[in-house]
């Protein structure tokens, strides 16, 4: 009969191999089961004003039950080659627990293989670079089991600026030109006070 030590490490050996076994998904060996198309205004896209019209349905070359599995769609807001270039933070990772592409959450919602749309007004914290966006298929234990982009896979077609904000506000704007034509007018008061009071002393 195994001893009480054994059967301990045998057990852990187990729930560390299966936790491992989830957590090490690559990107590689999922499906691009998902077509995924965005459409939006033409040119630089502003950060906090523009929004993007995400249409995403399976992919017809793929046989009936393919989906089966499918239970979640997450799509993310994700960095292009050019905006990574010397930026390690947002470097491409095989291990999608570790990739750093696709930084920005954009909705999650149940999985329908067709009829699915959503606009998203993009976020104001969202920095200045080239995009694209990319829809990940989640199974149901929440695991990465397929995707779709509206991108190629060297990621250089149909991908879109955006323009972060600058950080000034107009109300800021206003409160600076104020407070400037306080200054000035308070600084004019105080020498004619100055000079006033040199004429009364006299």
């Amino acid at each position: 009969m195994a001893s009480t030590p054994a059967i301990f490490l045998a057990t852990l050996v187990i729930c560390c191999s299966l936790s491992s076994s989830h957590a090490e998904i690559l990107f590689s060996s999922l499906k691009k089961s998902l077509e995924v198309t965005v459409k939006h205004r033409a040119g630089v896209l502003m950060a906090g004003e523009d929004t993007l019209e995400i249409d995403w349905f399976l992919n017809k070359t793929f046989p009936a039950g393919t989906d089966s599995a499918y239970k979640t769609i997450k799509l993310k807001l994700c960095y292009a080659p050019i905006s990574q270039k010397d930026r390690a933070w947002r470097k491409t990772e095989d291990h999608i627990k570790k990739d750093k592409t696709c930084q920005f959450q954009v909705d999650s919602t149940p999985y329908k293989s067709s009829n699915n749309k959503f606009n998203w007004t993009i976020e104001r914290d969202v920095p200045t670079g080239t995009f694209f966006v990319r829809a990940y298929i989640l199974n149901g234990d929440g695991h990465e089991i397929g995707y779709g982009q509206n991108t190629d896979d060297k990621k250089v077609n149909n991908l879109f600026d955006i323009q972060a904000i600058s950080g000034r506000h107009a109300t800021l704007d206003i409160c600076s030109v104020v407070f400037s034509a306080f200054a000035v007018v308070s600084l004019f008061g105080f020498f004619y006070m100055e000079k006033r009071n040199a004429k009364a002393s006299k």
